[in-house]
């Protein structure tokens, strides 16, 4: 298992530095070696009518998560980009509650990234979605990525 570069903390400043239009939207509640859990902090925007949070805003959980995830073991990443997901709605989410997404990597290669995705309302652990995602990672720097310098 890949040490950790990145822990909580530094994924936040990352998120506020370079993804400042959506920084409040995400909250890192746990990295670590084995995975990390980003929690979507839900508003009005991220309802559909009847007051549950909609797919597109599951959808951006998943992803921001398992991009999340990458960069706690890699570093920050340079144009790491999705390339492929898949996702499963398998309940109706609590009505407008926060969503905890579980990200475990399933493989950390020198171009592709896998992870695992469960996605459960804040004070439930059924989950109400479960995805997989796959991400490039560019072939500049070390191992295989191109790792932005802190403070650019």
């Amino acid at each position: 298992m890949a040490e950790l570069q990145m822990d909580a903390d530094a994924l936040t400043a990352f998120l506020a530095r370079d993804f400042p239009q959506v920084c409040d939207q995400f909250a890192v509640e746990r990295a670590a070696a084995d995975g990390v859990t980003i929690r979507l902090v839900v508003s009005e925007a991220h309802l559909r009518p009847g007051g549950t949070v909609s797919g597109p805003a599951m959808f951006a959980l998943a992803d921001v998560a398992v991009y999340l995830a990458i960069l706690s073991r890699l570093g920050p990443v340079a144009l790491a980009v999705t390339t492929n997901c898949a996702i499963d709605f398998m309940r109706k989410p609590a009505a407008a509650t926060d969503l905890l997404c579980d990200v475990r990597l399933l493989k950390l290669g020198r171009v592709l990234a896998i992870g695992d995705c469960l996605i459960r309302s804040v004070g439930s652990d059924a989950p109400v979605a479960r995805a997989s995602l796959t991400y490039s990672i560019p072939p500049d720097g070390p191992r295989g990525a191109a790792v932005i310098p802190p403070g650019t």
